[in-house]
């Protein structure tokens, strides 16, 4: 099978590195077209063998950029087209069928409650979505949370799959050595308490609420931010107005597995903390909630769909935390007076293997290629491992 996966673009983000872990195993042969910002994860998928091709667009009104994108299509001779993240799933549902492209499969990473990649879910995107997604054969819903979204808005049911995000569970599992190193390298004191926040800089992920936490907790705590995005310089000021900008530390986009770029790759970075928190009201699937897990840390966090689709003894030390600073800041003052625990994962992440993800995906593009329905997600949770 040849499979070309477009992507809007290929930046340090959880559906780009989500991406590039999921071609390390999938039994399919892959090229992938980002249409912008040819990133550190398109250097990185390179690295992997994986052919990538920059179609230069320009902004979400270049039209022009539709007969380029069903020209690599029909002349890389694909079975199937996958698209993710919302300009390419309109613009590559279009093209495929251009190139004559029926088997079309369209993952929906990020669509919440009342925003999808940041953008507020007006009308006008509601409706243009849905008329892209009739393009397609499949859409594939990253936790049945989000695959009640899509029914909602108004996808047809039988046109859903779950197939849930993963992850690489001995990339993650706690190493004391890395811990140490990692601390060592960022200057972290080995006996400082560190918070960790992992995300996108942006309004939505609520990093400003970690930030009054910290205000609130004693000398010895620091914060440690990882992702890059355009609210790094308010969170900057915030850090400063709070007196605690010596114990905040931004870390940058880092990747999920070493590139040869300077700096710590992201498990390491998970080694280095003692507590995740994650306040953004609004996820699609918690992804780094559930790294966190498979790192064996305890995680405090405002909304989770992976763990909301499980039992709660699957995560017993993950625990749903609302309200602002005052409320985090007395969650994670709790995680610091516990002595600490065994940094071994709970039950949790083996649910979420990404080899388990990669095959469900196969079963996905089989009933795409051969024009079968399929399953309804609904009321299906995530199985057992």
């Amino acid at each position: 099978m040849r499979a070309l996966h477009i992507i809007t673009g290929l930046g340090v983000g959880g559906a780009e590195q989500q991406l590039r872990l999921l071609l390390r195993h999938l039994p399919a042969r892959c090229d992938v077209v980002t249409l912008t910002n040819p990133g550190a994860v398109a250097d990185g998928l390179a690295a992997d063998g994986v052919r990538v091709t920059h179609l230069g667009m320009n902004g979400n009104r270049d039209v022009a950029a539709l007969p380029r994108l069903a020209h690599v299509i029909r002349r890389g001779r694909y079975d199937l087209v996958h698209t993710h993240l919302y300009r390419a799933c309109l613009y590559g549902r279009i093209a495929a069928r251009l190139a004559g492209v029926r088997a079309v499969v369209a993952t929906e990473h990020s669509l919440g409650d009342s925003q999808m990649e940041g953008r507020p879910l007006t009308a006008g995107v509601r409706a243009l979505y849905l008329a892209g997604e009739r393009l397609g054969r499949t859409t594939v819903a990253v936790s049945p949370t989000v695959a009640e979204r899509l029914t909602r808005w108004g996808v047809p049911r039988p046109r859903i799959a779950v197939v849930p995000n993963g992850i690489d569970l001995d990339g993650f599992r706690f190493d004391p050595e890395r811990r140490r190193l990692t601390r060592a390298r960022l200057g972290l004191p080995d006996d400082a308490f560190v918070v960790g926040g992992i995300g996108r800089l942006t309004p939505g992920k609520r990093f400003d609420v970690l930030i009054g936490a910290l205000a609130r907790l004693p000398g010895d705590c620091r914060l440690l931010l990882v992702g890059g995005g355009p609210q790094e310089a308010a969170l900057r000021r915030a850090a400063e107005a709070s007196g605690v900008a010596g114990r905040v530390l931004f870390t940058g986009e880092r990747p999920y597995v070493p590139d040869g770029s300077p700096g710590p790759d992201l498990p390491a970075l998970t080694s280095a903390m003692d507590v995740l928190a994650a306040p953004s009201p609004e996820e699609a699937f918690g992804l780094a909630v559930v790294e966190a897990l498979a790192a064996g840390l305890p995680v405090r966090y405002a909304s989770c769909p992976a763990l909301e689709d499980l039992p709660p003894e699957a995560a017993p030390d993950a625990l749903r935390v609302t309200g602002g600073a005052d409320a985090y800041a007395r969650a994670l003052a709790e995680v610091r007076a516990a002595a600490p625990g065994p940094r071994t994962a709970p039950e949790a992440p083996r649910h979420y293997c990404i080899t388990r993800s990669a095959a469900r995906l196969m079963d996905v593009y089989t009933a795409a290629l051969t024009g079968t329905p399929t399953r309804s997600p609904s009321p299906e949770r995530v199985s057992s491992p």
